[in-house]
């Protein structure tokens, strides 16, 4: 899932006036995940009409076809390449056919041992599209279910990975130009140190002469303390966070990493309180923030 530059625009512009992004991220998985649920639909109908003779495994048949693309065929089964990729090492076309095929046998198993168990319980998933209906067996309807569970914790996942690595940088140039930080000051580019046996990436690098200050965000909520400590244990110098616990900032005091806690009152603030103590040259801001923004979004976004 690729964010539009409008939805980083708005999470970056939420996140610097203290408001919460998720709203922005929420909308766009709603978008996803109901467009896919109409196409699956469509899909269904258009199974159950071609095949006038269509056997129980019908769905098995058109929606775990080899021909279809891997990624597809994992979701129809009620899994993810992810996931396939994290039980065999492997995602490879072949793999994924034979887990996907094993987990959807399984699944239709467990579905007619739950059906049979409820007898008194009955459910008909009755899709209609233009004029014609369609009417799929309990059996059929908790397959159809699952496929669409699957489908929308992938695209969560998805999304919010995807605003992470998409809007940290550019909040991180936002913030810089804000207070007119030249580029000579910044790297927006990770360069593996090839003398270290581990090198781990790192978000940003604010830079004064030959020394260079790790910077890292993440956009996490006070009920994730274990994202903290991993900034920490990277002896980070300056921590970006959406939310911060007061044993987190305490935690940033005593390691002497320069936090900044975004959703609080003028929070991105003490960015500027970073940059003085690292002594890197900056201003002030002199005119409104909404119209900074609108002037740092376009010189940010033209140049891309």
């Amino acid at each position: 899932m690729t964010l539009t530059n409008e939805v980083t625009k708005n999470i970056v512009r939420k996140l610097i006036k203290g408001q919460d992004y998720r709203m922005e991220i929420v909308s766009l998985i709603n978008a996803e995940f109901l467009q896919f649920t109409i196409d699956f639909f469509k899909k269904i109908v258009d199974v159950k009409l071609q095949h006038k003779n269509i056997t129980a495994d019908w769905y098995k048949e058109c929606f775990l076809n080899p021909k279809l693309p891997s990624n597809e065929i994992a979701i129809n089964s009620g899994l993810n390449k992810k996931t396939i990729h994290n039980m065999y090492n492997s995602s490879t076309k072949s793999i994924v056919i034979d887990a996907s095929t094993e987990h959807y046998e399984i699944l239709y198993q467990n579905i007619q041992k739950l059906v049979e168990s409820e007898p008194e319980l009955e459910l008909t998933l009755t899709i209609k599209l233009k004029g014609v209906a369609v009417d799929l067996t309990i059996s059929e309807s908790l397959i159809v279910i699952n496929t669409l569970a699957v489908k929308r914790a992938e695209l969560r996942g998805g999304a919010w990975s995807t605003a992470g690595k998409q809007a940290e940088k550019i909040l991180m140039l936002t913030l810089c130009k804000l207070y007119s930080v030249d580029d000579e000051y910044y790297e927006t580019k990770f360069i593996r140190d090839t003398s270290k046996t581990v090198d781990r990436e790192i978000d940003f690098y604010l830079k004064n002469g030959f020394e260079k200050y790790r910077c890292e965000v993440k956009l996490m909520g006070q009920g994730n303390p274990e994202s903290a400590d991993a900034i920490f244990a990277r002896k980070s110098d300056v921590f970006i966070a959406d939310k911060l616990s007061a044993q987190n900032k305490s935690q940033a005091d005593n390691l002497n990493v320069h936090w900044v806690e975004l959703h609080s009152n003028e929070g991105y603030k003490r960015f500027k309180i970073a940059l003085d103590k690292l002594k890197i040259p900056n201003k002030e801001y002199n005119i409104n923030l909404d119209i900074k923004l609108n002037e740092i979004f376009k010189d940010i976004f033209d140049a891309r």
